[in-house]
């Protein structure tokens, strides 16, 4: 009995499996109905007559109508056909075939189905071509209806599609390229130390703000202070505003904001970036090798970006810590145009907390003498992004940093104070076109005007005598941009920049008499070219390039300047690459630090223009061999390097001695080498680097002619470790460096009365060393929901953990009374800084 019901069973259930597809098929057809037997129905609910060619839809078939309206079912056919209706009277329509579509899709990729933008949309055997835009669509009118379409872009197979399977879809149908595998060679793309740090194949490395990972001392991306975790950046006086790059000093770097070049870079005096990282997308940081459309910058270019595209969404944040607090935004206005802005203001002129206190002392404690200071500082950007089609894109960015000073200083006789004042500004505007003219041609113009003031005025305690400094740099500047791509291996850059660039210097002084206000112009002009390979399975990356310049000072000099560029990266094993750059640049401008003890011993630079007599246009050699071998957990670099730079001047290098005001030119030449081993895992990051420097002045009128440079720092050491689990990040750093040199008195004679005024008599120039500097820092912060839209973080940061007195700098001067004494600046004490922070 239970056999018979088991067989029973078995039989029923197959008959089920073999009915399921006939009534599947069944409801399918019964959606669906011959368009002439549509036609005929309609013919007779409507009183209505239909002429049409039966060859043209004698087999069509369509979904049947939703609608009972007439002149509704008539839209949904002809949405789903190729035909077209016309109304000839009140009774008798037309049925014709439409001989052109307008068709649209939006293409995919096949794996993760994230949307395809960029993807070259080509209709075979005509000019007609389209570039899907950000989300991946693409739309055309009046292609032939038997025309055939190639979809391509790097990295995927390429689709053929009919355009008559792209129209009457609504909407638009969703079209799946299938990514194109080569089998290659493991090729890793390493996160350096932390996690949105990366090396790229032309040496550069390159930051993403928006997936930085957590650096010790910092709770919040900084992008002056994060690059200084790389080997061979450092800042020798602890500011973001000074940071040295191989050697160089910081005027030596080209600092670029969407394209504009910056003359300000920090506030409270350096101790904190100006550019606020929350809308910056990514951070190129060039050593070495740069592409032949960057001028100036001898020693490096850190160049920014703030985000490009225009988003479906609005979405911002904002926060505070113990400094200031800030807001960020990404409005939409269309599917077009959008605006986005950052603003942030410190809060140091209304409540002192410890962070400010420390800055403070930090900034002023050269002076042992009662102060009371009132310090504020505020920055603002605003961009506006508009496609205009889509392939064009227009951008117009804007920046304005501000600092404010209010400043005195008491004598321990209690009269009448020293005071000053500073206002230091920096306002820009910027614009760019992109185009893209078809698959292989793209052209880019920038246009931009920046304007950068120093005002300062130092009121003496005897009242008599008022000093006023002032310094405006004003830019324009022009580029355009070309690029040429034949296949995927082949770039060719071609373009060319034009740039007046007006400095202004005054100086006004009281008491003796004294004014003098000086202005000056130089003007650039460069046409650059630079090809870039790629070899097969990516084992070769090549880029080679020349840069032509004319730089002319009107009345004094007109140059011609020829910069060779080269960057290799060859990788000899799946792990092991070998990396050589080398380049030859040239710059105008300069900063000056005179008049280096009034104003309270602070904000002493000032920008210049090479004249050509006593300052010459500075240019610089540097060539660079490295190993870097990376796995997905170990990455082990060395890189050695060796630098030349001509044509500075002791009034640009910040001397400090007996050579502090002659003006002497000469060159400066640093060899070294760079070495960093990361350990990374998902969950923990752990790296040590070291840089060996060798730094030496040459200055054929000085005695002796070669000393150790003012930034010369031997040996220089950072061992740090960053560890995440689920939303929380800690990291703890110790960095080490030997001092830097400075110049002492004689020991028998330190005064040298035979003159008037007295002056000092110093050893030899920089043959002295200040302490070794160490310092340890830690950070962390936490992530976490707020609601399902709106996302927070809290942070805690403490720079100097061990509250060590490292020295920085230290100078002599004659005070009123020609005694001597010394000036010591010395690094920040225990600073702690909390942070809080929503998204969304």
């Amino acid at each position: 009995m239970a056999n018979k019901i088991y067989r029973f069973f078995i039989v029923c259930l197959g008959l089920a499996f073999l009915t399921l597809p006939s009534k599947t098929k069944a409801q399918e057809v019964s959606d669906y109905i011959l368009l002439t037997e549509l036609l005929g129905d309609l013919e007779q609910e409507h009183d209505i007559k239909f002429s049409y060619v039966d060859q043209n839809i004698e087999r069509l078939k369509i979904k049947k109508p939703a609608s009972k309206a007439l002149e509704s079912i008539l839209a949904e056919i002809e949405a789903q056909t190729q035909l077209r209706f016309e109304k000839l009277s009140a009774r008798y329509y037309a049925l014709t075939l439409n001989e052109a579509l307008d068709i649209c899709a939006t293409v995919l990729d096949n794996f993760r189905q994230n949307t395809v933008s960029g993807a070259t949309v080509e209709v075979l055997s005509s000019d007609i071509a389209i570039v899907t835009d950000g989300n991946g669509h693409f739309a055309l009118q009046d292609i032939p209806k038997d025309a055939v379409l190639r979809i391509a872009h790097m990295g995927f197979k390429n689709l053929i599609v009919k355009a008559s399977d792209l129209t009457g879809q609504s909407p638009c149908k969703t079209l799946l390229l299938a990514q194109f595998y080569h089998q290659l060679e493991e090729v890793v793309v390493y996160d350096y130390l932390t996690k949105g740090l990366v090396k790229q194949p032309d040496g550069s490395i390159e930051m993403s703000n928006g997936e930085m990972g957590i650096l010790p001392g910092l709770t919040e991306p900084d992008v002056l202070q994060g690059i200084q975790a790389l080997p061979g950046i450092k800042s020798i006086d602890e500011t973001v505003s000074d940071i040295n790059i191989r050697g160089g000093s910081n005027d030596q770097n080209l600092i670029l904001w969407d394209g504009i070049k910056m003359y300000q870079s920090g506030h409270f005096f350096g101790l904190i970036s100006a550019f606020n990282p929350y809308l910056t997308e990514k951070v190129s940081l060039i050593k070495n090798g740069t592409s032949s459309q960057y001028g100036d910058g001898v020693s490096g270019i850190i160049d920014m970006h703030t985000k490009n595209e225009v988003a479906d969404r609005y979405y911002g944040g904002a926060g505070f810590n113990l400094i200031g607090g800030d807001a960020f935004g990404h409005i939409p206005i269309k599917d077009n145009l959008a605006v986005q802005f950052s603003a942030r203001r410190s809060l140091t002129d209304l409540v002192d907390t410890p962070t400010y206190k420390k800055f403070f002392t930090r900034a002023f404690d050269e002076n042992e003498m009662a102060q009371d200071g009132n310090f504020y500082f505020y920055d603002f950007t605003g961009k506006v992004l508009y496609d205009i089609n889509e392939v064009q894109k227009i951008r117009l960015s804007f920046i304005n940093i501000n600092n404010l000073l209010d400043y005195s200083e008491h004598g321990m006789d209690g009269g009448t104070p020293t005071q000053s004042a500073l206002d230091q500004t920096n306002l820009s505007f910027g614009t760019s076109l992109i185009s893209e003219w078809g698959e292989k041609f793209s052209t880019q113009v920038n246009a931009y005007y920046t304007r950068y003031d120093l005002k300062a005025e130092n009121r003496g305690s005897n009242a008599q005598q008022v000093l006023f400094q002032n310094n405006r740099v004003e830019e324009t500047s022009a580029k355009l941009n070309t690029i040429y791509r034949p296949n995927t291996k082949l770039s060719w850059l071609n373009g060319y920049q034009f740039s007046e660039t007006g400095i202004a210097n005054g100086t006004n002084v009281t008491q003796p008499p004294f004014q003098s206000n000086v202005r000056d112009i130089v003007r650039s002009h460069a046409l650059f070219t630079e090809f870039t390979y790629t070899a097969d399975k990516q084992r070769l990356f090549l880029q080679g390039g020349l840069r032509f310049n004319i730089l002319t000072n009107p009345g004094s000099y007109e140059e011609f300047i020829v910069e060779p560029r080269l960057s290799l990266n060859y990788r000899l094993t799946s792990q092991l690459k070998l990396v050589a750059l080398g380049e030859f640049k040239s710059q105008a401008t300069n900063q000056i630090l005179d008049l280096e003890q009034n104003f309270l011993g602070i904000e002493k630079r000032r920008w210049i223009v090479s004249d050509g007599e006593t300052l010459p246009i500075t240019k610089s050699k540097q060539g660079s061999l490295g190993l870097n071998y990376d796995t997905r957990h170990l990455y082990i670099g060395a890189e050695a390097f060796y630098k030349e730079v001509n044509g500075i001047s002791t009034l640009t290098q910040g001397f400090q001695n007996q050579d502090q005001f002659n003006g002497e030119i000469g060159s400066y030449e640093v060899k070294g080498i760079e070495f960093l081993i990361n350990r990374k895992t998902d969950h923990y990051s752990i790296w040590a680097s070291y840089t060996f420097n060798v730094n030496n002045y040459h200055f054929p009128d000085l005695m002796p002619p070669k000393f150790p440079n003012n930034l010369d720092i031997k040996h220089a050491v950072t061992l740090a470790g960053t560890y995440t689990l689920d939303h929380f990040k800690v990291g703890v750093g110790l960095n080490y460096h030997t001092g830097r040199p400075f110049t002492e008195p004689t020991d028998d004679a330190p005064i040298d009365t035979t003159f008037f005024p007295y002056r000092i008599n110093y050893k030899e120039a920089n043959s002295s060393r200040l302490p070794e500097y160490l310092r340890a820092d830690f950070s962390a912060t936490y992530n976490f929901d707020l609601s399902e839209t709106l996302k927070a973080s809290a942070g805690i940061s403490v720079l100097n953990l061990t509250n060590r007195k490292n020295t920085l700098n230290t100078y002599y001067q004659l005070n009123e009374q020609n005694e001597m004494e010394s000036v010591t600046t010395t690094s920040l004490g225990l600073t702690p800084n909390v942070s809080f922070r929503i998204r969304f």
